[in-house]
């Protein structure tokens, strides 16, 4: 169901003590009359500190990557079930790294937002396109194809995901599209998820989100919250972005 909802993605930073300030900020300062969902997804090492700190408060919190397979023999992988024990509630899948460093195809993201649903988490869908792309007038069909792979993948289940749309180009680059081109592609995101009977699904921006442009991003009729990198490391920065 269509609700607002902020998402820090920590990607590969952390440390325990360092955390420990940063999840008991959040968890004392995010009170049940603030606007959102507030939830962080943070590396697999460090769920058992987050489910430690946040049990108790409003702050949701998950991770960054699940595989595709429910269990076996691969080495290094984390299973959906496994991120499951520690409470999370949320799994980013697809997410423009992983799909650019791990080589990780539609198919394979999709696979994984099955798995994470099979296992009771909320899939964070991510999808978008590079700044070539983009140069070249291909972002709606690229996004297009991306959600196409997640439809065929899960399915009946398609309203239960969370899609995060983030520009490659505007991913820890400092640069943000502008409300209204982010707005654009949300709206054509959303009519597609209509037609496959899912238009309440949860839409959420990313890319170089910080408090200074949150407000003018939410204020757009089809952006639901943000995705939210390097700024969820300040937890006053996130607090301000969450509240925007």
């Amino acid at each position: 169901m269509r609700g607002t909802l902020v998402v820090g993605n920590w990607k590969m930073n952390g440390a325990l003590v360092a955390n420990s300030r940063l999840l008991e900020r959040l968890a004392s300062a995010w009170r049940p009359t603030d606007p959102r969902t507030l939830a962080v997804c943070v590396p697999a090492p460090y769920l058992a500190q987050a489910q430690a700190a946040l049990r108790d408060s409003r702050v949701a919190w998950g991770a960054q990557d699940v595989s595709e397979h429910a269990a076996g023999a691969y080495t290094g992988e984390v299973s959906a079930s496994m991120v499951g024990e520690f409470g999370s509630r949320f799994a980013i899948v697809g997410h423009s790294e992983r799909r650019r460093w791990h080589h990780e195809s539609d198919a394979l993201v999709g696979a994984k937002a099955r798995a994470a649903l099979a296992a009771g988490l909320t899939p964070i869908a991510c999808v978008g396109e590079t700044l070539d792309e983009r140069e070249r007038g291909q972002t709606k069909a690229i996004v297009a194809r991306q959600i196409d792979a997640l439809i065929d993948a899960v399915r009946a289940d398609v309203a239960r995901l969370v899609v995060a749309y983030e520009p490659v180009w505007a991913i820890g680059t400092g640069r943000t599209a502008t409300p209204a081109q982010a707005q654009d592609v949300h709206a054509a995101l959303r009519a597609q998820l209509g037609d496959a009977g899912a238009a309440e699904v949860s839409i959420l921006y990313g890319g170089s989100v910080k408090s200074a442009n949150a407000a003018a991003l939410f204020a757009m009729p089809d952006i639901d919250g943000a995705l939210v990198g390097g700024a969820s490391l300040d937890a006053d920065e996130f607090l301000l972005i969450g509240r925007a």
